[in-house]
């Protein structure tokens, strides 16, 4: 049973504009992604839910501050991030790191993301339950990669 949702942040619940610079918490706009609320609103009633980001140049607070700016940091219990864990996501230590941090199993826990090679192929490594957001699956998935298009099909 999962117990514990780590989720990316740019363009798995928030919005990465390509032409926005600088830390997502000054950004001028900030969105959250189609779905999102509805889909943490709903998990987070049966199990605890983070980010786990590669955001390299903001802090634990500011990744806080804009997931406040659109309302889902009501359904996160924390963030996790290079700033606060000491090493870069992408890689299973990144995540076991997570996991060790929480005192939890990794068969427990699943990993939603966008990026195959920064959260699925690590989630796999390390254990966790890989949930791949994708609209253009065009790779061959060990048959435990769940694959989803909405955050919708999460609930």
């Amino acid at each position: 049973m999962i117990n514990v949702y780590l989720f990316d942040w740019g363009d798995t619940l928030m919005v990465d504009f390509p032409d926005a610079k600088g830390k997502m918490c000054e950004w001028e706009t900030v969105q959250a992604v189609a779905g999102a609320k509805e889909a943490l609103a709903a998990l987070s009633e049966s199990a605890k839910i983070y980010i786990a980001t590669g955001a390299a140049d903001s802090t634990e607070l500011e990744i806080k501050k804009a997931f406040v700016r659109v309302g889902l940091n009501q359904f996160i219990s924390g963030y996790f991030c290079k700033a606060n864990i000491g090493l870069s996501k992408g890689t299973p230590d990144f995540l076991n790191t997570i996991l060790a941090n929480l005192k939890i199993a990794p068969a427990n826990v699943a990993m939603v993301g966008d990026n195959f090679d920064k959260d699925i192929k690590p989630a796999i490594a390390a254990g966790i339950q890989p949930i791949w957001v994708t609209k253009n699956n065009t790779v061959p998935l060990p048959d435990n990669v769940k694959v989803i298009k909405h955050l919708s099909e999460l609930y």
